[in-house]
């Protein structure tokens, strides 16, 4: 979110929040990819850098490649106009690093992975980083929970500033979380995502 749209967003509430769920309805059949690829093209015909810049890096997250969002733009053309897609290839080569074509590489197949010592007190959490991924382990009264640390609403990775007791907030936009079940109870609509776990021999393990 722009500068100006933050100060919109808070001198004018009640009208930019209506405008906000607008645009959330208006996108909520599609899918990531899609939703932001579209947005790319959207950024290019306004010429904003900064907003292209963003929603370049996370339709590239959702999967995009470089001639996926090439494609888009020149589709777009008789929108946007020669100038702007040139434009808009000058902002995408300049970016540090420049968005490159991801290695094709084959998913890793889900296992378990080991995290810790199934010893933390009830009612405690705790991140923990491993095999490239960040989650927080709760211990709930009736058993363990592990979370995946990225909010689901733009996949921010929650870092451990976010934990308050047994509340999760992300700092991006303020979607809380509880704990105790994954349920998102501020801001936002839809619940963190959990991974399945098991203890072994002591050990709290989850699998993704």
């Amino acid at each position: 979110m722009s500068d100006a749209l933050a100060y919109l967003a808070k001198a004018r509430p009640e009208a930019m929040g209506h405008y906000f769920s607008f645009l959330k309805d208006c996108g909520s059949r599609l899918d990531p990819k899609t939703r932001n690829l579209i947005s790319v093209i959207t950024k290019v015909h306004a010429q904003t850098e900064r907003g292209l810049r963003q929603y370049l890096r996370r339709a590239l997250r959702e999967g995009c490649s470089r001639e996926e969002v090439l494609d888009a733009l020149l589709m777009a053309f008789p929108a946007l106009g020669l100038a702007k897609i040139v434009w808009a290839v000058d902002v995408m080569l300049a970016m540090d690093p420049p968005p490159a074509e991801a290695p094709a590489q084959a998913p890793a197949a889900p296992a378990w992975h080991d995290l810790m010592a199934a010893d933390l007190p009830p009612g405690q959490t705790r991140r923990i980083e491993c095999a490239g991924r960040a989650v927080f382990v709760h211990r709930a009264a009736d058993g363990w929970r592990v979370f995946d640390s990225r909010c689901p609403h733009q996949a921010t990775d929650i870092t451990e500033l976010g934990l308050a007791g047994d509340t999760l907030t992300c700092p991006r936009h303020g979607w809380q979380f509880e704990l105790a079940g994954g349920r998102c109870t501020a801001e936002g609509d839809r619940p963190l995502r959990q991974w399945d776990s098991r203890v072994v021999e002591g050990r709290l393990q989850a699998h993704w």
